[in-house]
């Protein structure tokens, strides 16, 4: 395709988007800063709600409002890497970075790993931290051959894989709704009360009712909304915990390794999975980017903008390593922020990174999110696990789907779920086995893939 066809073409999405910035137009600075605060509403509580599951589900108590501080930091500067593009790395669009929800599992296995063998919280972040800074540079070599991968990671693998790990997360939601697995295990009659129950579905009804409005605010704002109207609702009901709030530094500063570096290989092949996995979904996301900023999805500048964006994302999951936060990874939902403002500048995006920079850098900020009441995250957490579900369910329908890809599907979904649900499945096999497939997003994951590449009748 002639570069003059591809002008023509970018000027017909532009059109069709209907862009008052461009990619490359700099707009004033009252602008941009609106423009990024509609953005920074649209992924705060996905960059830090992670970090609040890792944090809740594995008991690292204290060290939970820290992590948080260094997620926001570290999407921030991811962000600022995307945007920007630095030699080779980056997209060059406006692309967002923030924690991935799709390492949850193989982090939370991880991380038991550790405890059941008398590890504490700084052991346990020691491992995580390892397993992700080695599994970043899977991402980083993966994104030198994308055009390889795509003839055998197709939508239904992804969209299995994404499924997977969004319907395998919804357990962790509905813990949340009914009082967390700590109240579970400690105080089990308090577990699933009805004021626990009351609380979640309200939190819940707010957020489908924003998420439901024609306001472009409230729709992008539905989950802050949301949780801050629960926080509010709880502290009347005795659910807050102040204590959380109190005795703070004024600043986090970031530690590079701050709780170490180790590895173990049995945790580390699920890590090294999703990795693959997730370099897949960011080439989807980054396409969505470009499309909805008007720019080629063909062609060499395509092609050098997605290889650059996912070698971001592999760069900046090893930045989050280095300063103790979880993989990151572009996120999908801001493309529909650039289709709501008509805002396609990259530029917006270092404001974005500016502003996340700046709250990650007070204490008190991940303070509040940790003394968020458990059933106050849940009724918020319960819509996004879904949403993860559901997008997967459309990556997969974005394709003509035949006989071999609802085999693929039936024995992926079926052995995924099955150990999920029947742990005892694996109970003879070696720990290792156990651990390395004992999740559903690794057991399913793996059988899409080897299916989708041996199964006869392969599309070409």
């Amino acid at each position: 395709m002639s570069e003059q066809t591809m002008d023509v073409k970018s000027e017909k999405e532009r059109d069709v988007f209907d862009l008052i910035y461009k990619l490359e137009d700099n707009p004033p600075a009252k602008e941009a800063m609106f423009a990024a605060l509609q953005h920074l509403l649209a992924i705060i509580v996905g960059i830090i709600t992670p970090t609040l599951i890792i944090g809740g589900v594995l008991g690292l108590g204290s060290e939970t409002p820290y992590l948080i501080s260094m997620a926001l930091i570290v999407s921030g500067v991811a962000t600022f890497i995307q945007v920007k593009r630095i030699g080779p790395v980056g997209s060059g669009l406006l692309s967002i970075q923030g924690t991935s929800f799709a390492f949850l599992g193989a982090i939370l296995t991880a991380g038991f790993m550790v405890k059941n063998q008398g590890g504490g919280p700084r052991e346990i972040l020691s491992t995580i931290y390892g397993l992700c800074f080695f599994g970043a540079f899977i991402e980083m070599i993966l994104s030198r051959f994308l055009q390889y991968l795509r003839t055998i990671i197709t939508p239904v693998v992804t969209g299995t894989v994404v499924t997977l790990i969004g319907l395998s997360l919804v357990k962790v939601g509905i813990m949340d709704m009914a009082g967390g697995k700590w109240l579970l295990d400690n105080k089990p009659e308090l577990f699933g009360t009805a004021p626990n129950l009351i609380l979640a579905f309200i939190v819940l009804a707010i957020v489908l009712i924003l998420a439901s409005s024609k306001n472009q605010f409230l729709r992008m704002g539905s989950i802050v909304i949301g949780l801050i109207a629960g926080y509010i609702i709880a502290a009347f009901m005795g659910k807050v915990n102040f204590s959380a709030l109190q005795g703070l530094p004024l600043i986090n500063v970031p530690i590079p390794f701050k709780y170490g570096f180790s590895f173990n290989l049995a945790a580390f092949i699920p890590v090294a999975f999703i990795y693959l996995i997730t370099t897949i979904e960011s080439t989807g996301d980054l396409t969505a980017t470009s499309m909805v900023s008007g720019e080629p999805i063909a062609g060499d500048l395509y092609i050098r903008r997605i290889k650059g964006g996912v070698l971001g994302d592999g760069v900046n999951s090893a930045i989050a390593a280095m300063f103790n936060t979880f993989p990151n990874t572009t996120f999908s939902q801001n493309n529909g922020v650039i289709q709501l403002t008509g805002i396609a500048s990259r530029y917006v995006g270092m404001y974005l990174a500016g502003f996340l920079v700046v709250l990650g850098l007070f204490p008190v900020i991940g303070a509040f999110f940790r003394s968020l009441p458990n059933p106050v995250l849940g009724g918020a957490t319960i819509v996004m696990f879904g949403t993860v579900g559901a997008a997967g369910i459309r990556i997969i329908a974005s394709s003509e789907i035949d006989r071999r890809d609802m085999l693929i599907m039936a024995v992926a979904f079926g052995l995924g779920f099955g150990v999920a649900y029947v742990p005892e499945f694996l109970s003879k096999a070696p720990q290792a086995i156990q651990h390395i497939f004992g999740s559903a997003v690794t057991t399913g994951g793996m059988a899409a893939l080897l299916l989708n590449a041996f199964l006869p009748g392969r599309k070409k």
